[in-house]
């Protein structure tokens, strides 16, 4: 056999027998080097089931989950395990088998044709990396172990089932897909076969991949941290927008929408919350009747200029930013407007902090014959809240409903009727209600993250989390050099906006802090403009993460 066909790892590997371990200092956290090594102890091997059950069950569905949480492979008495360590932690593991039939004989019955010629072949199964560690040194020191185990082995041809999330990174390194998709459901992977030949390619393009940045914990308003189930109904093949189960995938959602808000009716379409918020400014055209917009922050100033560039009849009361609405105030704007006119206004300010009182509004509505419509784009998911009687409302995918951004909601208490003339096709409500939800192009893929996240939430659950997470997390930052800006009986308890002390300096703490591991929200202009900055809990933070966060803040960073 030509030495140039093996799976060889360096041309100075004059030892045939295969290494103890193999070292690099490049450790993710600094602390403790990485080494890579067999699998031969019984405490490697049982982190080895822990970490094939949180990769394969947990994090792509392959497996149905079980009370120990471990996984314990069928091939297992035959695998020889490849793992990465640090310190005494397996962070990173790969199974290697030479023995037929595969696990790839069972999903591709003629797999020896697709197989170009060789001597000896590997199958490699079950890489699995700690999320910690991703993107830096695991996968390249395990490929170079998988190299230098070949020669005394005299493997000549490697195969693998490549998840279809990484076939770009595959493709790029020399593998060479095959055969059908194979899998299921969220679980869809790639055969790919790698010739012995490309070792030193692969070896090379190894060494040129980037060292990822380390993590960042996501404090920010959005976009927040997907589940792997998510993601893994994000990557799906993508299904056309009139096939009879996309209408199938699209109804299960606005009905499970529905029955989250509250609501009677609600169209999901591709686009932000503004554009979802231009489709109420236009619906409320069609009314001509005049109405009231609440400010208090920039997100209520952003809809009273779509209400503006819509040209509705209509007056502004404003608050100062950062405070709720004075109650005799609202009620002389209420009373101000004739049956049938409307309401409009931010549920959850995010700029500020401030949820404003949507019970209040509704009420205050009913009693008088006026149409509110409310945005709820940061308070959807993350507070309790009930749209029945509200005419028009909005939210998102990403925030509080946690899946990806890039689609918009619209509920409605009633059905509307498409407007022919007089407004644009795509902020037309009742255009997409006329066309079942799919008024123009969809994208399956976005609308298949959210039903995954839906599925997969206990709202109640989630709120009350987030409620005592933010109970808590007041209370630390008292001893910080930060104030909170909004009165706690009129806070959301998903945003905590801070103000530092004078000579504090909101835009320094947060770059410091980004250095640190923390993203917060500072960056945008409204925070810039007035020295603030947010953290939020959208994403579901550990306490003991938090606390670190509150430590940096005490100390100044």
């Amino acid at each position: 056999m030509n030495t140039t066909d093996e799976l060889i790892a360096t041309k100075d590997a004059a030892s045939s027998a295969p290494p103890t371990d193999a070292r690099n200092s490049a450790d993710a956290d600094g602390s403790g080097e990485l080494i890579c090594k067999l699998a031969d102890t019984p405490d490697e091997i049982e982190q080895v089931h822990r970490l094939n059950y949180r990769t394969f069950v947990e994090e792509i569905p392959q497996h149905p989950p079980n009370p120990e949480r471990r996984l314990v492979d069928k091939f297992h008495h035959e695998n020889l395990y490849l793992v990465v360590k640090q310190r005494e932690r397996v962070v990173g593991m790969m199974a290697l088998r030479d023995k037929r039939p595969f696990s790839m004989d069972a999903k591709i019955p003629d797999l020896d044709r697709h197989m170009p010629p060789h001597n000896g072949v590997l199958e490699i199964r079950l890489l699995a990396v700690e999320r910690d560690f991703r993107g830096r040194a695991t996968f390249r020191m395990m490929m170079e172990q998988v190299f230098v185990l070949a020669k005394p082995r005299g493997w000549d041809l490697a195969i693998i089932s490549a998840t279809v999330r990484q076939l770009k990174l595959y493709k790029h390194l020399g593998f060479e897909p095959f055969g059908p998709l194979v899998g299921t459901g969220d679980a869809q992977f790639q055969p790919m076969f790698l010739r012995g030949s490309k070792a030193e390619t692969v070896r090379f393009n190894l060494a040129k991949l980037p060292s990822a940045a380390p993590d960042l914990v996501p404090l920010i308003p959005g976009p927040v941290p997907v589940s792997p189930r998510v993601r893994a109904a994000m990557g799906n093949f993508p299904l056309w927008h009139r096939s009879e189960e996309f209408y199938k995938l699209l109804f299960s959602v606005r009905t499970e929408l529905c029955r989250i808000a509250s609501a009677r009716h609600c169209q999901v379409v591709p686009g932000s919350g503004t554009l979802v918020n231009d489709m109420v400014s236009w619906q409320l055209r069609q009314l001509r009747r005049p109405g009231v917009v609440f400010v208090n922050g920039e997100f209520g100033s952003r809809i009273a200029g779509q209400a503006r560039r819509a040209e509705l009849d209509h007056q502004v009361v404003s608050a100062g930013w950062g405070r709720p609405f004075d109650r005799d105030e609202m009620l002389r704007a209420f009373d101000s407007l004739p049956s049938g006119g409307w309401v409009w206004g931010v549920h959850h300010e995010t700029s500020t902090s401030i949820l404003n009182p949507l019970d209040e509004w509704k009420e205050l509505a009913r009693d008088r014959g006026l149409r509110l419509c409310v945005d709820t784009i940061s308070s959807m998911g993350n507070v309790p809240l009930s749209l029945d009687g509200v005419h028009l409302a909005t939210a998102v995918s990403s925030k509080g409903l946690c899946s990806y951004p890039g689609l918009g909601v619209v509920f409605h208490h009633e059905p509307i009727a498409a407007t022919p003339r007089g407004m644009p096709s795509y902020l037309d409500v009742g255009y997409w209600q006329a066309s079942e939800g799919v008024a123009f192009t969809h994208s399956s893929n976005l609308v298949a993250a959210l039903a995954a996240s839906l599925g997969e939430q206990d709202f109640a659950e989630r709120h009350a989390r987030i409620a005592a997470l933010s109970e808590w997390l007041c209370g630390e930052l008292k001893s910080t050099p930060y104030d909170l800006l909004a009165p706690k009986e009129h806070a959301c308890p998903a945003v905590i906006t801070l103000v530092p002390h004078a000579g504090g300096n909101a835009w320094a703490t947060g770059e410091a802090l980004e250095k640190a591991g923390f993203l917060l929200s500072y960056r945008s202009a409204y925070l810039r403009d007035r020295n603030w900055i947010q953290i939020s809990l959208m994403g579901l933070p550990d306490r003991e993460t938090l606390a670190k966060l509150v430590t940096l803040l005490r100390e100044g960073v």
